[in-house]
């Protein structure tokens, strides 16, 4: 994936009336796409339905979250926390995500997913926190140069 270095900074603001919804199948395939969704990622709907869900995954995310957010989908049915995501033109977007199973004749068929905007406050604490954990986990963290 490419990135265009002159968005990589700039951050997209989710209305702090606004949800995000989606949902995917087992395999974190995107089944569902509201507009708000569309319009926040940059991509449109047809764009993101049939693709992975990571599509909207930021280089900033620690891998050991997403292992935890499949461990706990796998073990508990739900997981939630503070997500950084990618959009389609290189900028980003903060969430707070709430993922859970869906239900049919007892078993789970699909995640649906619902995302809210989280406080300037929020955004810092988890980027910091971030960035250690993937230096604890050998992983890069993101240099920004404004030379």
């Amino acid at each position: 994936m490419q990135f265009n270095s002159g968005n990589f900074l700039i951050e997209t603001i989710v209305p702090i009336d606004e949800l995000i919804v989606s949902r995917t199948d087992l395999k974190g395939i995107i089944t569902y796409a509201n507009e708000t969704f569309a319009e926040i990622s940059g991509y449109s709907i047809d764009e993101l339905i049939g693709k992975s869900h990571n599509i909207v995954r930021h280089p900033d995310m620690p891998k050991s979250i997403f292992k935890e957010l499949w461990e706990d989908l796998q073990t508990k049915g739900k997981w939630s926390g503070f997500v950084k995501n990618l959009r389609k033109d290189s900028g980003f977007y903060w969430v707070y995500a709430e993922i859970s199973g869906v239900l049919k004749d007892g078993k789970i068929v699909e995640y649906k997913s619902i995302r809210t905007p989280i406080s300037f406050e929020e955004k810092k604490k988890f980027q910091l926190f971030y960035d250690e954990l993937k230096i604890k986990n050998n992983e890069k963290i993101r240099k920004v140069s404004y030379e």
